[in-house]
């Protein structure tokens, strides 16, 4: 079998799911450059845990986790499979470190992404949790754990964004301060990490999406493989 890549998806606005624009461009190219996957690991900054927590569930269920957007934002669907045997695989890797939690399913971080990599959502995909409580170091570990996971047909997607401060969203950029403000929380930023935990030595990182937007989120985003 084919050794998947891995990618970090600059995922943005939960708006990019209803548009077509630079970026679901970009998500779409790398999907139809890459061999198509076994199953999908998603690992998004939405679902942000206290312990790591994973699903197990043969249909994974829509999470609208955002507020005060337009209607038709709310409607998206992506029926995709759940992957319960690679939710087991997990709980191999992890052993207690690790529990299923079906009360989640699948986020903005992540449909907003899929509905244009896989738009047929014929693909099986699970969720994996970060834990706040874990530190930078940890989620590198965590990644590390899921290498093998490449061998076996699995992509492995970390969705967040390398710049999120959504107090300093500026639609004037010329206005916004950068720096320490790029990274005021690891949400979005933990998901990059795990990636990179998943990476081998040698492997090739092609850099795509490479923009900012709003004044505080970029959407640089990362292949490796």
């Amino acid at each position: 079998m084919v050794k998947m890549p891995v990618c970090f998806v600059g995922h943005g606005s939960p708006m990019n799911a209803i548009e077509e624009n630079e970026f679901t461009e970009g998500w779409k190219q790398v999907a139809n450059a890459i061999p198509t996957p076994k199953a999908i690991l998603m690992i998004s900054a939405h679902w942000f845990t206290r312990g790591t927590y994973t699903t197990d569930v043969k249909k994974p269920k829509m999470i609208y986790d955002m507020y005060g957007f337009p209607s038709e934002l709310y409607q998206v669907q992506y029926p995709c499979p759940g992957a319960p045997e690679l939710a087991k695989k997990l709980l191999d890797l992890f052993g207690d470190k690790i529990t299923i939690d079906n009360h989640w399913g699948l986020d903005h971080g992540a449909w907003s992404v899929l509905v244009h990599m896989y738009p047929k959502h014929d693909i099986p995909v699970v969720q994996l949790s970060i834990d706040g409580t874990l530190s930078m170091k940890d989620y590198y570990e965590l990644g590390r754990q899921l290498r093998s996971m490449r061998d076996e047909g699995i992509l492995i997607i970390g969705s967040g964004n390398v710049v999120h401060n959504l107090r300093q969203v500026d639609w004037d950029y010329q206005k916004n301060p950068a720096g320490a403000y790029a990274v005021p929380t690891p949400d979005h930023y933990a998901p990059l990490l795990y990636i990179l935990g998943a990476a081998s030595e040698d492997d090739r990182i092609q850099v795509f999406n490479e923009k900012r937007t709003m004044g505080s989120l970029s959407m640089t985003s990362y292949l490796i493989g």
